[in-house]
């Protein structure tokens, strides 16, 4: 006997069953990990060592300030996985920051949300994967020349697993998502072990250059913040987990705080015992895996998974960007193609466009990283404030069981958010920030744009209202030949099955063997007897598509037919290379057609080489 899982997160499959038809493709908690966390979980390797750059201009002494730092940062992590949970619960079909806008603040705010988050997804995929092919080229300096090329490489990968499905992509990523969360585990236990560190650390510090002060430290933690980047991706990809999808998704923000909140406190505790300080040819991360575990195999395989997983903390982006755009192509903000999943399950436009976007990024910025991380974590820090004050609302709107101390946990964090982004904003706009917040409002205005175009669309084709009786109305087919063949006898066939009336047109271009031809043709027309009349259209500067409109302009005008059919039959070639075989004449045709009639119909009749060879044509009478 089977059980079931009942869940009022929706329905599971049961227990010790395979999962129904599309869920297999979908995330489970471990995979929600894998797919849709490693730009969190990756950004150990440089959240730490950001606020270490910012604190080392003041000195020794304002070096102790990075482990309260890091406690603030834990604390404002807890605030967003806590805030995030309770998201993922109130709005299932995901969204995270957009959703939560639309709701409780109004379009216009989920809009600016929607499109903050639009612009850090992009920078994501391109600081990831440049970062990641950084690492690869200071291992490998004969590979410098080619790092643009290298970028394009691992973001053409990663598009590809995307494209190839959501639980695939899981899977691939799993193996160094663990090796690297293993391993982080490895170097915080072996450093807290040790008494000294295994290998001596360079702790030379140059002058201060400024002193300890409120900015100062307000700097560093909003450079430590670039750690938070991803917290909301989650939220934003519910629809792509397993059911119960809301149940699999908070779990699997919790396990994203956990490993985040305990990573950043055990790697801030080393940095503050072996005092770890920043210097050109390696990074924190490195210094403090060499202080535990010694310069060894363990220390080069460490590094190695490091390298990977910042190459692939890419794939957060394409697990949150697509869903997404998604809902906005739903709430006609985007274009409905957004909206569309393949047979996989994933959002294949919206992946598309991630990855041309971050490929224009890196070609622009010549794969360097530093050149992306000023416009870094800029943006997603403006959802999460947005998405803070949205569920303060939120809470005193459905006012339940301790109501007002969820919404002063989400309103203290709405606080701490937007200080943190006033403080992004200020300290890297003359660095770039301002592209941010000039790119930003063009998506606003974009969304609004498309919005408004979907809105006439709408009401001139009336959507959503009972329209009158269908009426038959007279009208006529029109069916370009121009021989006599099997698909011309098709082509005419179906049009007397369309329409009323069924008029045939040939063009006879002004040279003798043509006008010969013509004659022939005709001949042959009458001795067939469709009962069909043929028409002969001029034309004197050898162009089949422009006799062909002005006759269809010309009928048109005259207005005896309600509707008016181009039926334009041709051949669909069995192999994709046997295009290459034929004129494309339809293809030109149905083009011109539609650029120079107003009204026209026009109706493509493919028929196949094979269904034409599997059904020879009768015997004449």
């Amino acid at each position: 006997m089977t059980t079931t899982d009942v869940s009022p997160h929706g329905p599971a499959h049961p227990a010790g069953t395979a999962p129904p038809d599309g869920e297999k493709e979908r995330l489970t908690t471990l995979g929600g990990l894998a797919a849709l966390s490693l730009d969190a979980l990756s950004s150990v390797a440089y959240g730490p060592e950001a606020i270490l750059v910012v604190l080392v201009a003041a000195g020794a002494t304002a070096l102790r300030y990075s482990l309260p730092i890091t406690g603030a940062i834990i604390v404002l992590l807890a605030a967003l996985v806590i805030s995030y949970r309770q998201v993922i619960a109130a709005f299932p079909s995901g969204g995270g920051a957009y959703a939560v806008s639309k709701r409780h603040l109004g379009t216009m705010p989920s809009l600016v949300a929607a499109a903050s988050l639009i612009v850090d997804y992009v920078l994501n995929a391109a600081v990831g994967v440049s970062a990641g092919v950084e690492a690869l080229t200071a291992a490998f300096p004969a590979l410098y020349g080619a790092r643009v090329w290298l970028c394009l490489a691992v973001l053409a990968l990663i598009t590809g697993v995307n494209m190839w499905g959501v639980a695939e992509s899981a899977r691939v990523f799993m193996v160094p998502t663990l090796a690297f969360i293993a391993s982080i585990v490895i170097v915080i236990a072996a450093g807290l072990i040790r008494s000294h560190p295994a290998v001596a650390l360079d702790h030379h510090l140059g002058p201060a250059a400024e002193a300890v002060g409120v900015l100062l430290i307000l700097k560093a933690f909003a450079s430590g913040c670039s750690a938070l980047t991803g917290v909301e991706a989650i939220a934003n990809a519910v629809p792509q987990f397993r059911r119960p999808r809301a149940h699999r998704a908070q779990h699997t923000e919790v396990w994203l705080g956990v490993l985040l909140g305990g990573m950043l406190l055990g790697l801030g505790l080393l940095i503050r015992k072996f005092a770890v300080v920043p210097h050109g040819g390696t990074t924190v991360l490195a210094q403090l895996t060499e202080a535990s575990v010694g310069h060894n195999v363990l220390y080069y395989a460490i590094q190695l998974i490091t390298l990977v997983l910042l190459a692939l903390a890419a794939n957060t982006s394409f697990g949150g960007l697509p869903v997404l755009a998604s809902l906005l192509a739903k709430d006609n903000f985007l274009p409905h193609l957004f909206a569309l999943r393949a047979d996989r399950q994933v959002f294949r436009y919206g992946i598309g466009v991630l990855a041309v976007a971050a490929a224009a990024l890196l070609v622009v910025s010549r794969g360097d990283t530093q050149a992306l991380v000023p416009l870094f974590a800029v943006g997603v820090f403006v959802g999460f404030t947005l998405s803070q004050v949205g569920m303060v609302r939120h809470w005193f709107t459905e006012r339940g069981p301790g109501f007002r101390s969820k919404a002063a946990i989400n309103g203290i964090g709405a606080v701490l958010t937007a200080a943190t982004t006033v403080i992004e904003l200020v300290s890297k706009f003359l660095a770039g920030a301002w592209l941010i917040a000039l790119v930003i409002p063009l998506l606003v205005l974009m969304f609004t744009r498309i919005h408004r175009t979907y809105d006439r669309i709408g009401a001139l084709l009336e959507i959503g209202r009972i329209p009158k009786p269908p009426v038959r109305k007279k009208s006529l087919v029109v069916v370009p030949v121009g021989s006599m063949s099997r698909l011309t006898a098709e082509g005419i066939s179906a049009a007397l099955s369309l329409g009323d009336d069924v008029i045939a047109v040939t063009v006879c271009f002004a040279a003798p063997d043509e006008e010969a031809a013509d004659v022939s043709f005709r001949e042959q027309w009458r001795r067939w007897r469709p009962e069909v009349p043929l028409i002969t259209l001029r034309s004197y500067h050898r162009s089949l598509s422009k006799p062909i409109v002005s006759y269809l302009r010309q009928i048109e005008a005259e207005d005896h037919y309600h509707r008016l059919v181009v039926l334009i039959p041709e051949v669909q070639p069995t192999r994709p290379w046997h295009w290459l075989l034929h004129n494309q004449r339809g293809l030109v045709l149905s083009q011109a057609i539609r650029r120079g009639t107003d009204n026209v119909v026009i109706c493509l009749l493919r028929f196949r080489m094979g269904t034409l060879a599997a059904k020879p044509p009768a015997a004449p009478e």
